[in-house]
């Protein structure tokens, strides 16, 4: 009896790691001090040292039941950016710049070959963040995963000087919010997903001319990373006065996290067309609206507060950036919530 009969080969393992590598190579920051195969990363803070009052940012999360997606269409080097990006885009909502990132991967069956495709969307999220990968964790973990599928989280940690934080306390009413689009579902609401949409490959590679992909595509489209968005917007001399990264609980519960006391959102559903996979979701499972927009970001992955005069600036620089931006609503007095009108 060996552990290899127990269900755990070690030599896979060893083979994950040397598939990763050349992937981690290409996230690597000056700052990194040690290499893959350590027992730790370590990160160097010296860059650092001449802000006046820094302070460290982290963000930890995972993909959800996107994955069992990428389980049934056998696709497995999207859902890394998909982590990456639950990750650094809180960090970057509080103002942070993400540094490095550690991701976790717990298996039935370790195939190297899937391993190291899914760390490369790890990679490739942390290279769109400017974060590097110092390390992480493959668990074969035979009798409690099906040899055939994998969980995957991530725990990222960012820096921000701590009068560069954004913390939403300078919110009052009048002031603009900016709706930046998101790229599809992203990572939340995945298990009313599968509710409304077949759970099989036919039906997941079937191509809609309003999708201009096949539903499957649509679908495993990776969460979009926000963090050079929103570094152009301070690169451009505006102070983002409050950030809500709209994950589960849409609208709803995001928006309100970034308000202080006696400050309420109302948000224009008309101010951007919502796209159709949101669109088809709804009437494929007769969803109403309300619990759409309380479940699904609509179309809309982050979303910012600034003061009206700052608007245009802030609404350029994230077109210089590469994003579509609307103006989607203000602010008003009222108890702190939003309205969706």
């Amino acid at each position: 009896m060996d552990y290899k009969s127990a269900g755990v080969d070690i030599e896979a393992g060893y083979r994950s790691v040397e598939l990763m590598k050349e992937h981690i190579k290409k996230t690597m920051r000056p700052e990194v001090l040690t290499d893959i195969g350590g027992f730790s990363g370590a990160f160097s803070m010296s860059r650092f040292k001449d802000m006046e009052e820094p302070v460290l940012v982290s963000g930890t999360d995972g993909v959800g039941t996107k994955l069992k997606l990428a389980f049934l269409l056998d696709r497995h080097n999207t859902v890394g950016i998909d982590c990456v990006a639950m990750c650094v885009n809180d960090i970057a909502c509080a103002g942070g710049e993400p540094l490095f990132f550690l991701d976790y991967i717990a298996c039935g069956k370790n195939s190297p070959e899937k391993i190291a495709q899914i760390v490369s969307g790890v990679a490739d999220g942390c290279a769109q963040a400017g974060a590097a990968l110092v390390g992480g964790e493959t668990a074969e973990m035979p009798g409690f995963y099906p040899e055939d599928e994998y969980d995957l989280a991530g725990f990222a940690v960012g820096i921000a000087d701590k009068k560069d934080m954004i913390t939403g306390s300078g919110i009052r009413p009048g002031d603009v919010l900016l709706g930046i689009a998101s790229s599809g579902v992203h990572s939340n609401g995945f298990s009313l997903v599968r509710k409304v949409f077949p759970m099989e490959k036919a039906a997941l590679d079937k191509e809609y001319d309003c999708l201009g992909m096949t539903l499957g595509e649509k679908l495993l489209t990776p969460t979009k990373i926000y963090v050079k968005a929103l570094r152009a917007v301070k690169d451009a001399g505006v102070k983002i006065l409050g950030c809500s990264h709209i994950t589960g609980g849409g609208f709803y519960e995001n928006i309100p996290r970034m308000l202080p006391e006696g400050v309420r959102a109302v948000i224009r559903k008309d101010s951007y067309e919502v796209p159709a996979i949101f669109k088809m979701l709804q009437a494929e499972g007769q969803i109403e609206e309300q619990i759409m927009y309380n479940t699904f970001n609509m179309g809309i992955g982050m979303v910012l507060a600034v003061r009206p005069e700052d608007a245009d600036a802030a609404a350029a620089a994230l077109a210089g950036a590469g994003e579509e931006v609307y103006v989607i609503g203000e602010t008003a007095a009222g108890e702190k919530g939003a309205d969706l009108c």
